[in-house]
Formats: structure tokens, C-alpha cells, sequence
């Protein structure tokens, strides 16, 4: 292959420059693992999405999803920008919103469904291919103070504490008192120890009553070769078990709007709905929109 097409989305946005940039490389079948890797390095956004031919015909894609640095099982925001991108290409004006298309992913098959908006496909949900549950060990309040760089009497507010949780991947979660203490975190010392096997870790804080977001959140993953991520989709599947252990749910479908990317300048708006059965979220969908801000073609060197 001497060279491939690419187009890049801004994910969880409806405008461009807001929002988290994904890279998808449509035609990916005759790329090799280690291809995809140093394709992902050279965009060097937080995932590059490789789309291949499925092999269930019934479905949509085959999708890879790496970091700069290693392959993930399954990722939000480019399960969001996929699917959207292949709404774009494949399905015509007359489809009825609320279509679905189905994306395998190494975590599994990964159902999504497909919104428009000014006549144009921009919107996809996905079901989280698992329930989020605890990952391990609760985290020390020190321990998450230190690795944000912040005082331990700053973590925590409410019922909320440090936890760990997973819909697929894990990560670190961290209530902060205050939207001030949000602005100021950074990854600091121990941040590595404390993230130890999870991808990366989610602070977060509650926005004002009467707010059309309900929080505001930061994931930071530099051990993942993502310094900040501007908007994080598997991190908000994770959340819903964070919002089942600390929050007091309401029954049936319930949803909630997060802020993320703020403080970076790519203001990312994901939409979390809840599905709870005796106080507890039995499972959740992600969505949020995208927009196509370039394309072209890459060369392969050599």
C-alpha cells in the first residue's frame, strides 16, 4: 500500500475545533499491526480508529482503535466518530433516524445508533459493551491529592470518594471539592502508582444546581501517551457505576449531560444515559456528535 485515505472528526462537538480530534483510516485491511501503530504515532491524537471489513457481513466495520503508544480494546469517542463517519458514507437521506449499525471491537460486538441533524448524519450512541463495575481497590485520598498536585481536604464532596471502576477500561476516579480545584489539577507525583493498571484517571467535580451539565470532568492518561484527553467516552460508560455507588438514581431511563475538554480549550459535550433497576445502573449509553474537519491521503514511506 503506497499510500491511504484519512479523515479527521471532532468528536462529542458540533462545530470544528471543539471536542476530541479523531483520525479514521477507512480502507485499513492491508495495513499490519505494527502499520496501524506507527500510523497512530504520526497523527499523535489520543486514538486513531483503522476500519476493515468485518467479519460478520451484517455488520458495519471491523474496528482497531490505537493510542500513540498501544492498542486498545474498545475507546468512546472513536466508537462515536466511526460511527458516524460510516452513517456519512453508507446510509442515505431517506433513513429514518434512529437507525443502528453494529462495530466490532476487540471488546466484542458494539451496537450503536445513528441520529441526524440539519439533514446531515452527526450524532451516534453506543450501548457500553459491559456494565461498569468496581476494578479493584478503592484509592487513597492522599494518594489521588498527590498525584493532581492538590490538598487531601480537595478530594471528595458528598457521598463521592475515590474509586476505581470499568466498562471495558479502567479508570481512576477522583471528586474534586470544587470547579477551581479541577482547573489546578495536573498530573504530579505518584500519578503512575496510582494509576497503575487503568488507563488513566478521571477527575471530576459538580457543576452548579440548575446547570444543563450535571459535572465537569478532566482524564489525564500521560502514561498512555495522552497528557490530557479532551473528551473520554469510555470514561463517562465507567462513570455510570461511579453515579450508581454514590448517587442517589432515579428508576428507568434517566439521563445527564458531562462537560469535558474545557480547560483545554476543546469544549466536549457527552451525553450519558442511564438505565437503573433497584438504584443500581444496569448499563448506560454514550452519545455525542461529531463533524468532519479534514481528509486526505497519507503516504506510506518506502
Amino acid at each position: 500500500m503506497a499510500d491511504f485515505a484519512f479523515v479527521i472528526l471532532d468528536v462529542f462537538a458540533q462545530t470544528a475545533f471543539r471536542g476530541n480530534p479523531l483520525a479514521i483510516v477507512p480502507d485499513a485491511d492491508a495495513l499490519t499491526t505494527s502499520q496501524m501503530q506507527a500510523v497512530a504515532r504520526q497523527f499523535n491524537l489520543s486514538e486513531t480508529a483503522f476500519l476493515m471489513t468485518p467479519e460478520n457481513p451484517a455488520h458495519a466495520a471491523r474496528v482497531r482503535i490505537f493510542t500513540p503508544r498501544y492498542e486498545m480494546d474498545f475507546a468512546g469517542h472513536p466508537t462515536v466518530g466511526a460511527a458516524v463517519y460510516l452513517a456519512e458514507e453508507r446510509l442515505g437521506p431517506n433513513t429514518a433516524p434512529g437507525a443502528s449499525l453494529v462495530l466490532e471491537e476487540n471488546i466484542g460486538p458494539v451496537r450503536c445508533r445513528i441520529g441526524a441533524m440539519s439533514g446531515a448524519w452527526s450524532y451516534a450512541a453506543f450501548e457500553s459493551p459491559r456494565r461498569a463495575e468496581a476494578a479493584g481497590p478503592d484509592p487513597a485520598f492522599g494518594a489521588c491529592a498527590q498525584s493532581l498536585g492538590l490538598s487531601d481536604d480537595e478530594i471528595g464532596f458528598d457521598r463521592h470518594r475515590p474509586s476505581l471502576f470499568s466498562a471495558g477500561a479502567a479508570f481512576v476516579y477522583a471528586p474534586l471539592r470544587s470547579l477551581d480545584a479541577l482547573a489546578r489539577a495536573k498530573p504530579s507525583a505518584g500519578f503512575s502508582e496510582t494509576t497503575k493498571g487503568a488507563v488513566g484517571l478521571v477527575a471530576y467535580a459538580r457543576r452548579p444546581q440548575n446547570d444543563p451539565f450535571a459535572f465537569q470532568m478532566r482524564m489525564f492518561a500521560p502514561d498512555a501517551g495522552v497528557y490530557e484527553d479532551p473528551a473520554t467516552g469510555s470514561a463517562a460508560a465507567g462513570f455510570a457505576g461511579v453515579l450508581s455507588r454514590f448517587e442517589s438514581l432515579p428508576e428507568g431511563r434517566s439521563r445527564l449531560a458531562l462537560l469535558q475538554g474545557v480547560e483545554m480549550g476543546r469544549r466536549s459535550e457527552i451525553s450519558l444515559e442511564l438505565y437503573v433497576a433497584q438504584g443500581e445502573a444496569t448499563g448506560c449509553q454514550i452519545g455525542g456528535h461529531a463533524v468532519r474537519t479534514a481528509w486526505g491521503r497519507m503516504a506510506w514511506p518506502g
